[in-house]
This record gives structure tokens, C-alpha cells and sequence, in this order.
């Protein structure tokens, strides 16, 4: 038993309904009916799934009736979004962890650029009901490939800052296309930028911030998958535990976390691509080979943790176990 498996809550879909071609919505509730734990804009969850992997969904709404998660059928699923959508019926149950924030809203911000590409409306639509509840002032952009494929359409044109949203859809050019150096163009003290989405499109609109001059720590992001890494050159490396001076020797085809679990080390795993930070552990000594989507620069320039998942060592690394 973990500290990770601790926190798990007993939970029930109390809801499910389509909300966009391969898009399905979600209502999470506690199972005894008791109020499920505060999630703010940008949070997310652990679904614990029956098929036994563990994934992390952002929140698009809390509201009494519990957490409104959207979630799309990844054609490139490793097991979570297919099980998602096959076997999690109104009335199932299964075990969730409370709300996480890895991509919060600045309490500074005097202006916020909201966009959102595909699913990653989830926790931009969050953001946006957040923003305007708190009377500040923000924009939304949301671009999709085709409008059958956008959630939350119907809730955005009735949502009290429809004004402040505008939607592009590529099979409909005539409402317009998404010119994001244009809207970035022009950076400015005290506007903040939020973007998520599929990889292509993020990476799109952050290079376009930063030509525009953007300030990083202006820009803020989350993905829901990792980009693709050349693993052709991987060498095997060693982990030795501080606790014991056991030596784990990890081959170049094996994880960091696989060798360790091999082990009976009980270092937990979820999202396995270093995106949520769950396996992260603390390096004593030797220098990691980044690769998660999780650590900053400037903690990964500090070497002191790593993300096992993915993350590999260049030469040995002793490890805080």
C-alpha cells in the first residue's frame, strides 16, 4: 500500500452522455453521496479503470452533482480512453483520487488568452466559468478539425461570456481560422496565456508566443500526451538505492520504473509518459536524463528528482528509496 493508493475515494458514474463524435461526458460522484473535495480551474483527476491502469482526466465542471469529466476515445489508446468508453456505464463504480492542479490559474493575471484545441476544452472551459465568475477579464479560442468533434459547444453559445468566445472549426472556414500570431502579436505585463490540447496544436501556438516575445513564465500549458522520443540510442544504466546500496541494473529497452517494480520496489505509476508527476522520485546523486512533460527547466537543471516512467540516467543514479 501507497500513499498515492491512501487517497483513492470510492466514486460512482452517475451520468454519461455523448457530448461530441468520440467525445463522451462523464458525471463522477462519491458512491456514500457525501461532497466530493473542492477542485479549482485547471485540476484534475485519477480515474482508477477495470482494467487496472490508472489515467488523469481534467475537470470540466464541479457542481453538486459531482465532477463533469470529458473524454475522448484516443484512436492511439494504450487501454485508458477505450476502456473509458466501453465499459464505464451510468451505475459503475471504481476508485478516483482527489483533484490535482498541475496547471492553475495566476492569481496576477490582469488578463488572460485562453486556447483550446480538441479535448483540451476541458480545462480551458473550467478556466473561462472561473475567470468570469471572479469578474476577470479573458478571451477564449477554440479550434477543432471539424464541429462535430467539439464538446461544449451548446454550453459555450449559453454561457454568460459567449461574447468573449469564438470557436473555429476547419470544416466550416467561413467562421474564420484560427490566426494565433495574430492574437499573440502584440504581448503585453500581466497577460497570461493557457493552452491545451494535442501536441501539434500546443506546440503551434506556443512557438508562435514565444517568436511574439512572450515571457515563459506568461505561458502556461498542459498535454495530454507526450511527444514522441527517439529511443534507438538508449543504453542501459544503474539505479542503486540509497537505503540499501542494492544496485538495479535497467536495460536499454526497459524503464526506470519497470526495473524498479521488477525489483518489489512499490513506486507508484499512472499516466506512464511523464506528464502527471505521480512516480516522481528524488535523485542523491548522478544526472538524470529528462524526458517527462512534468518537471520545469529549472527543476530539471536542478537534477535532484526525476520521473522514472519515462526518464533514464546518463550513468548512474542514486536514488532517495
Amino acid at each position: 500500500m501507497n500513499a498515492q493508493t491512501d487517497l483513492r475515494l470510492d466514486a460512482r458514474i452517475t451520468r454519461r452522455t455523448p457530448l461530441a463524435t468520440d467525445i463522451v461526458g462523464l458525471t463522477v460522484a462519491a458512491a456514500d453521496g457525501r461532497p466530493l473535495p473542492p477542485a479549482e480551474a485547471g485540476a484534475h483527476i485519477d480515474l482508477c479503470l477495470p482494467n487496472g491502469l490508472v489515467r488523469q482526466y481534467s475537470i470540466a465542471r464541479q457542481s453538486e452533482a459531482g465532477y463533469e469529466l470529458g473524454i475522448l476515445r484516443d484512436p492511439a489508446s494504450r487501454g485508458g480512453s477505450a476502456c473509458v468508453h466501453e465499459t464505464l456505464v451510468e451505475g459503475a463504480t471504481l476508485q478516483i483520487s482527489p483533484p490535482r492542479n498541475l496547471f492553475p490559474l495566476a492569481a496576477d493575471a490582469r488578463r488572460s488568452l485562453l486556447f483550446a484545441g480538441g479535448i483540451g476544452i476541458t480545462p480551458i472551459i473550467a478556466m473561462a466559468d472561473a475567470l468570469h465568475a471572479a469578474g476577470a477579464d479573458f478571451e477564449l479560442h477554440y479550434a477543432t478539425r471539424s464541429r462535430d468533434r467539439a464538446a461544449y459547444l451548446d454550453r459555450l453559445a449559453t454561457a454568460p461570456y459567449a461574447d468573449r468566445v469564438h470557436c473555429y472549426h476547419d470544416d466550416t472556414p467561413e467562421a474564420g481560422r484560427l490566426d494565433a500570431a495574430a492574437l499573440l502579436a502584440h504581448p503585453q505585463p500581466g497577460t497570461h496565456l493557457y493552452v491545451c490540447g494535442p501536441n501539434g496544436f500546443m506546440d503551434h501556438v506556443i512557438d508562435r508566443a514565444r517568436a511574439a516575445g512572450w515571457a515563459e513564465a506568461d505561458v502556461h500549458s498542459e498535454r495530454f500526451a507526450a511527444p514522441a522520443i527517439d529511443t534507438a540510442d538508449d543504453g542501459s544504466f544503474a539505479i542503486e538505492i540509497a537505503s540499501s546500496g542494492q544496485t538495479i541494473q535497467v536495460a536499454p529497452e526497459q524503464s526506470a520504473i519497470a526495473a524498479l517494480h521488477a525489483a518489489g520496489f512499490d513506486v507508484p505509476l499512472s499516466c506512464e509518459q511523464g506528464i502527471c508527476g505521480t512516480c516522481l522520485t528524488r535523485v542523491l546523486d548522478g544526472e538524470p536524463d529528462h524526458r517527462d512533460m512534468f518537471l520545469t527547466e529549472a527543476e530539471r537543471a536542478a537534477n535532484d528528482r526525476f520521473t522514472p516512467c519515462c526518464s533514464r540516467g546518463k550513468g548512474r543514479l542514486l536514488l532517495d528509496l
